[in-house]
C-alpha cells in the first residue's frame, strides 16, 4: 500500500511538471516506452528491485537503455528516482502516471476481449460503442482470448457488454439449470 502511495505522489509531481513545461504528450509517450521495457524484461525488473546494486551503477545501466529513447526530462526523473532510492517503484510510477494523464485528459480506458484479433473496421465500431457507453473520449485496449469461441466482451469503466459465444453458452446453461419443466411420465 505504501509503495502505491509513493508511486502515485511521484507520478502526480511529474504530471504537474510536464503540464507546466508543456511536455505532457512527450512524457506520456516516454512512460509507454518505460512501461513496455519494464513489463517485457525480467532482468530490468530485478535490476530495479535489487538492493545490492548501487544507485550510480543502476543509473549508468538505465542511461544506456533509455538515453535517446526518452526525453531528457523523463531521463532526469528516472535518475532522480534512483538517487532517492525509489527505483523499485518506477513501474508503479509509470502506471500511475499513465492513469493520471487519462484522468487529466478526461479519457476513459476501455478493453475489448475477442476470440480473434479485430480488424480496423471492427475496432472502429467497437470504439464508437465504447465512446457511447462512456460518454467521454476513450482509449481502447484490445486483448485476444480464444476461450471466448467467438464474439467479444467490451468493458468500459464498470459497464460490460458480453457478446461472446462463451457468454451465450453460460447464459443458456444457467437458464436450463433453472428450468422447472418436469416431463410427464
Amino acid at each position: 500500500m505504501a509503495g502505491h502511495r509513493i508511486a502515485s505522489r511521484y507520478a502526480k509531481s511529474l504530471l504537474d511538471l510536464t503540464v507546466e513545461k508543456g511536455m505532457l504528450d512527450a512524457v506520456q509517450a516516454d512512460m509507454h516506452v518505460l512501461d513496455a521495457a519494464i513489463e517485457g524484461s525480467r532482468d530490468l525488473q530485478l535490476l530495479l528491485s535489487s538492493p545490492t546494486i548501487k544507485a550510480d551503477k543502476k543509473n549508468a545501466i538505465l542511461a544506456q537503455i533509455f538515453k535517446g529513447n526518452v526525453s531528457d526530462l523523463t531521463m532526469s526523473f528516472v535518475e532522480l528516482l534512483t538517487k532517492k532510492g525509489r527505483e523499485s517503484v518506477l513501474g508503479g510510477v509509470v502506471n500511475s502516471f499513465i492513469e493520471q494523464v487519462r484522468t487529466y485528459k478526461g479519457i476513459v480506458l476501455a478493453e475489448v476481449v475477442s476470440a480473434v484479433a479485430l480488424d480496423d473496421s471492427s475496432l472502429q465500431k467497437v470504439k464508437a460503442v465504447a465512446a457511447q457507453l462512456a460518454g467521454k473520449q476513450i482509449e481502447l485496449v484490445q486483448r485476444v482470448d480464444n476461450t471466448l469461441i467467438g464474439g467479444f466482451i467490451l468493458r468500459v469503466g464498470d459497464k460490460q457488454v458480453d457478446q461472446s459465444v462463451l457468454g451465450k453458452i453460460k447464459s443458456l446453461k444457467r437458464e436450463f439449470s433453472e428450468n422447472e419443466y418436469i416431463p410427464e411420465l
